[in-house]
């Protein structure tokens, strides 16, 4: 059977999550891998590189989507379905009162972005052990990382940016972000022609978030000089993919 054609865009998520999976040992043979998808572009892609993947590695993984609907469109993530059963793919679907709960006025202590955040990771950690999964995968792309890393350094006075691959309880669960090395331009053009049914956030923060604001920020940066927007993004995946790397610790 010939391989499907892909355009540039789409090469640029398979062989970048390719080379962030072997450069820091992400993956291993038999491994069972929960993709958090939101429905969002990056989630999307997130799933139908690590679907093409498994056509690739040199072992076996399997793969299962989870999808928690923040409860803001109960009904939103209907075009996921078909679309799951076309690719052969495993799911657990749920809608929640996330969204809402932490935007009401019960939640007075915390910004509702962190609230629901919260409860959408805490979940995700109770279904991959309910489902045996070593691994959650998570969409986050080089913005986010850039992001991130300027976030933890001017509000919390850390140099620290977001992991490709970490441990959690005891090494029992894997998160892994297979596309923290592709920008967002290459996902956003590799789901249009994939033609992935994603949709809109329908959170009323959306676009308001500390994230967000960071991300506006940037841009003035980004103008400092016609080449800072890719120094800084280049400079900062390289950097964290040395960081999660086997045996950076040592080698540091």
């Amino acid at each position: 059977m010939s391989r499907e054609k892909r355009s540039f865009a789409q090469e640029v998520c398979v062989k970048s999550a390719g080379k962030a999976m072997q450069k820091t040992g992400m993956l291993w043979p038999g491994c069972r891998v929960g993709v958090a998808v939101s429905g969002g572009v990056d989630s999307f892609v997130l799933l139908k590189t690590l679907k093409i993947r498994q056509g690739i590695v040199p072992f076996r993984f399997e793969l299962m989507a989870l999808h928690l609907n923040p409860g803001f469109a109960p009904q939103n993530h209907a075009a996921l379905l078909p679309w799951l059963a076309q690719e052969g793919i495993a799911a657990h679907l749920e809608v929640t009162d996330y969204g809402p709960q932490a935007h009401s006025e019960q939640n007075l202590r915390r910004s509702a972005c962190f609230r629901c955040a919260w409860l959408r990771r805490k979940r995700l950690f109770e279904l991959c052990a309910r489902y045996g999964l070593s691994h959650l995968a998570l969409g986050h792309n080089a913005e986010d990382l850039v992001e991130t890393f300027f976030l933890n350094l001017c509000r919390n006075g850390r140099v620290e940016g977001m992991s490709m691959s970490e441990p959690f309880f005891n090494g029992g669960l894997q998160v892994i972000r297979p596309l923290l090395l592709v920008e967002k331009k290459y996902i956003i053009k590799a789901a249009r022609q994939w033609e992935l049914p994603t949709w809109a956030n329908a959170c009323p923060s959306a676009g308001r978030t500390a994230r967000s604001s960071m991300a506006r920020n940037l841009e003035q940066l980004y103008g400092v000089s016609k080449d800072a927007r890719r120094s800084i993004l280049n400079g900062l995946t390289r950097w964290q993919l040395r960081k999660n790397s086997p045996g950076a610790e040592n080698a540091d």
